[in-house]
Formats: C-alpha cells, sequence, structure tokens
C-alpha cells in the first residue's frame, strides 16, 4: 500500500511561496520531460560509505550537538540503532531524482538536516542514514502524469535496498529506531509495512519510529499502533506543528502525539514542559520555547517569542494558516533527545 501525496501539494508551495521568493511559480521548478525520458542511474551499492550520509564508524555530521551546549555525540556506548530517512533536500527541475553525485545536495543534506534532525538521536543510538536518490520538490505536485509517483517510487527502492543492507551488515540483533520527516516519512512509513507490520520477530526489535512531518493514519498498520505513553515500545509518534487555534488541511485527522507528553490526547502541555529548542542557527538551546495541544490530527503551538524557528504560509489561503513543519524537531529538541534515550532504556528492560 502506497500512501496518497495530495496533500504535499498544498505544504509544498506553502513552502515555496514563502522563502523569499527562491521560485515566482511552481511550474518554474517541474521537470521540463517525463520521467521515463531521463536517462536512468545506477541503483546506490550501500557497500560503499559514500551512500550513507550517516554511519557510526566515520565522523560526520550527525555526530555534532547544539554549538555551545553541554551535549555529547554518544553513539560508541549507545545501546540500540537508528535508521534516519532524511527530508527532501532537492528542488531542482533537471531531473526528477536527485544523483547520489550531487555534491550541492549532498552538503546541504548534511549541514541542514544530518545537523539539524538526525543528532537528536545521537544520545540513544548509533545513526545510520542512507543517501538516496530523492524525488524532486516538484514530484508531489504532479498528481495527473504519474511522473511524481514514479520518482517517489525510485526513491522509496533506494530507501528500502538501504535498509535491507543494514539488516544484513550492520543490526545484529540490536534494537532499532526508525526516524523521519517529510519526504522520508514518506518512505520510513512504508518500510514499516514492509519489515515490521508482519514481522513479529523484526517487530520485536522496533525501539519506535519518529514518522515525523507527514500525515500517518491511526489504522496505518495491522499490528503496529501509536504510542501512547513515554516509555511504551514496538509503536510509531507523528506530529505535524501548527500555529494553536488555526487548521491545516494537509494534515488534519492523521495521528498526532504531544511532544511534551508523549500522549496523544487532547490536554495541552504547558511550554514549561518543553525541555528546550534548538534554532535553525544550531547555536543554543531555548528553555520553555513552545508549548502543545493535541488538535485534530495537528499539534498546536503558540509562536516562540525568540527567532529561529521558521513556519510557512500559503499566500492567499489565511484559512490554512501557518505550518512550523520546517521546525517540526527543532521546536522540541531535547524532550525529543531524551525520550529516544527513556525508549532505549524501557525497550532494554523488557523480558
Amino acid at each position: 500500500m502506497r500512501p496518497s501525496y495530495s496533500f504535499y501539494a498544498k505544504l509544498k508551495l506553502a513552502l515555496v511561496l514563502s522563502t523569499g521568493g527562491i521560485f515566482s511559480c511552481i511550474t518554474v521548478i517541474k521537470p521540463s520531460r517525463d520521467f521515463a525520458r531521463y536517462p536512468s542511474t545506477a541503483s546506490p551499492d550501500y557497500a560503499q560509505a559514500a551512500n550513507w550520509a550517516a554511519l557510526p564508524e566515520r565522523r560526520d555530521s550527525v555526530d555534532t550537538v547544539p554549538y555551545g551546549t553541554t551535549l555529547r555525540d554518544q553513539q560508541n556506548t549507545a545501546a540500540a540503532d537508528v535508521f534516519f530517512v532524511h527530508p527532501t533536500t532537492y528542488y531542482s527541475r533537471a531531473s526528477w531524482n536527485a544523483s547520489l553525485q550531487d555534491k550541492q545536495v549532498n552538503l546541504f543534506t548534511d549541514r541542514n538536516v544530518m545537523r539539524k534532525q538526525a543528532s537528536v538521536f545521537n544520545a540513544a543510538g548509533r545513526i545510520y542514514a542512507p543517501r538516496y536518490r530523492q524525488a524532486t520538490l516538484f514530484s508531489f505536485f504532479d498528481e495527473h502524469n504519474g511522473n511524481g509517483k514514479k520518482a517517489l517510487g525510485l526513491a522509496y527502492g533506494d530507501v528500502k535496498a538501504a535498509f535491507q543492507y543494514y539488516l544484513a551488515h550492520y543490526n545484529q540483533g540490536r534494537p532499532i529506531i526508525i526516524a523521519s520527516h517529510s519526504q522520508g516519512t514518506v518512505h520510513a512509513t512504508q518500510l514499516l509495512h514492509d519489515f515490521f507490520d508482519n514481522n513479529p520477530a523484526l517487530r520485536k526489535q522496533l525501539v519506535a519510529a519518529y514518522l515525523i512531518g507527514y500525515h500517518v493514519k491511526a489504522n496505518e498498520y495491522q499490528a503496529i499502533r501509536p504510542c501512547q505513553d513515554s516509555t511504551q515500545t514496538g509503536c510509531y509518534i507523528s506530529w505535524n506543528a501548527v500555529e494553536w487555534g488555526k487548521e491545516f488541511a494537509p494534515f488534519e485527522g492523521g495521528v498526532a502525539t504531544n511532544p511534551l507528553t508523549w500522549q496523544t490526547d487532547t490536554i495541552a502541555a504547558p511550554a514549561t514542559a518543553n525541555l528546550g529548542g534548538v534554532p535553525q542557527a544550531f547555536n543554543r538551546i531555548d528553555t520553555h520555547v513552545a508549548d502543545a495541544k493535541v488538535h485534530n490530527g495537528l499539534v498546536w503551538i503558540h509562536p516562540p517569542t525568540v527567532s529561529g524557528y521558521p513556519r510557512f504560509l500559503l499566500p492567499g489561503q489565511p484559512e490554512l494558516r501557518a505550518s512550523f513543519h520546517i521546525a517540526d524537531y527543532s521546536l522540541f529538541y531535547l524532550n525529543l533527545r531524551r525520550n529516544a534515550v527513556t525508549r532505549v532504556e524501557a525497550w532494554r528492560k523488557q523480558p
């Protein structure tokens, strides 16, 4: 079963139109030819370290912690593994899928995603993050010609192959955290279908799946359920942060986990429960940066009073309100970091 991508069009259009006019019209980033007319590229060989954005045995961007803090990378002693699938970092019209040899895309991925998102897990597990032939941004708008779905299918094929290689060569029976954001969560959601939902043995290794920045249904899986507290394992967590009291149709109705309480009820958690967010500059910890309340599949927050937590507006459609999509991780950085460690500890205490 492949998920629907229709909600992504509004979200990604909001991104494009609110970033200072990088693109004035969405057709500017539409690839000029159909998917089949672009030369096919070889599938990545995940035996090659260059095809991974993060591997625990080498120094890379996920080893960093927010500058000027006392946090430390603990992958050397971590008891679990983290398989992280990164979001869209390819916005070109040159092809439907990114090349793994695109140095600019790889550098952007490392500096802006591995460092600012995946690093949140470096106290809980050894981080494995594949590079993959991600679908270009426009793929989420192409709902009629089939090119976008083909591009996303190709991207998922790489993620699946990387996970298969990880299981065969790296895991060695260790507990697993699956983590992702945005396009990465589209693929990670499918990974759970293909590897965990119908495999009781592998499901026992699942600490939790952090499926963030995507619409994940409450009944997505037959055996895997949304987490209901901070220590439950073998379950999944999801949220999409939007401004308090506002609707955002693309994400409504899915699973929303309150990242300050780790529950799915609608009780509001005050900002005092927020251990600290980390802004885009990655240079400080902002305690009590935002509150959180679950409402109709969204996590409502009051906008931070400090800078560094961007949101995206869809011009001309204020009813959709503001999405803090790009800040889904950074708003709750320390709570997420601590929770990943807590769930690994809970998994290890199981009989």
